[in-house]
């Protein structure tokens, strides 16, 4: 009975903590929940250095293995987090970094020029080279945002890519628009709009939810209420970034240098996207006649967090395949 007591007694701390943090600061609950997370799936952060720039990033396992090693870039507004449902279904064994992408989370804020697409290309390198992926080809998979930087990566340095996954890549002249395509162009002209990938409020947060994922999860007003809290510093950051995403010579990045690409190339995409539309695809594969297609039924724009085993199984079949295996 001692023992039981003395056993309930210690935990009922974490219990109280628990609660409270969730309670009164669900944005401290979250990051905490993806520390746990990260610890669960043996993702350790790291920091790596070129010259004055830091790069933030987590990993798991050591390169050298049977199959490359797999290099993840988020999307906009997103962090390396967001790709941890998804190495959960990775093979242990496999070596896989995540990178936050300039500016975000805790990689360096500089400006404009590396927030572009070819100045976050830029920065991606030097981050390949400050870890030394770059002493064997590696696979690179990147969504949205890091999609596009993804392909025109490939395209400009090609003897460091095996392979690569466009995830509904940004950075195209799509066949079809989407509302949100055409509410951007609406921005440019009236910059005081608000971005449907900015929220401030909770409604907000809620329709940006709705934007990105065909099956939106059902999140309690406590978590909604912690993600916006986390996100709202940000805020200004993000309209800085998204601002130089779409200038001129970002706009349509992957567009002009897709002709470029020499890597086997692999383009998974939601067929409900609502952010980009599904006819992307055909753009590429009208480009690189020899890129692997998977159109996902009853998916949208966020596919590493609503379909992730899925899209894990087919990132490491893709790797794994005979014709990808004899470039490594």
């Amino acid at each position: 009975m001692e023992l039981i007591m003395v056993s309930g007694g210690i935990l009922v701390v974490p219990v109280l903590a628990f609660v409270t943090s969730f309670l009164f600061w669900p944005g401290v609950f979250l990051k905490a929940y993806a520390w746990y997370l990260r610890r669960r799936l043996g993702m350790v952060i790291q920091y790596s250095h070129s010259g004055s720039y830091r790069f933030c990033y987590s990993s798991r396992g050591t390169p050298g293995g049977a199959a490359p090693s797999v290099l993840l870039l988020h999307g906009f507004s997103a962090d390396m987090d967001m790709w941890l449902l998804l190495v959960k279904y990775l093979p242990r064994s496999q070596h896989v970094v995540c990178v936050d992408m300039p500016g975000h989370n805790g990689t360096s804020r500089t400006g404009p020029d590396d927030y572009s697409i070819e100045g976050q290309v830029h920065r991606v390198h030097q981050f390949v080279q400050s870890i030394g992926l770059d002493k064997r080809p590696f696979h690179l998979a990147g969504g949205s945002m890091g999609g596009n930087v993804t392909g025109v990566y490939a395209a400009l340095y090609p003897k460091h890519v095996s392979s690569i996954s466009l995830i509904c890549p940004s950075g195209l002249n799509y066949p079809t628009e989407t509302n949100f395509i055409r509410q951007v162009r609406e921005l440019e002209n009236s910059p005081e709009k608000p971005n449907p990938l900015i929220p401030s409020n909770i409604q907000g947060l809620e329709d940006m939810l709705r934007l990105c994922y065909h099956n939106p999860p059902k999140l309690s007003r406590q978590v909604l209420r912690g993600l916006l809290d986390n996100r709202i510093p940000n805020n200004d950051l993000y309209k800085e970034v998204f601002t130089a995403i779409l200038g001129e010579k970002s706009r349509h990045s992957l567009q002009d240098t897709m002709h470029l690409i020499t890597a086997p190339v692999q383009v998974i995409w939601g067929k409900q996207d609502r952010v980009v539309d599904v006819s992307g695809a055909t753009v590429l594969q009208g480009a690189l006649p020899n890129c692997q297609v998977v159109l996902l039924d009853d998916c949208g724009h966020s596919i590493a967090m609503e379909r992730p085993r899925k899209a894990a199984k087919l990132i490491m079949d893709f790797i794994s395949a005979p014709e990808v295996k004899k470039r490594d």
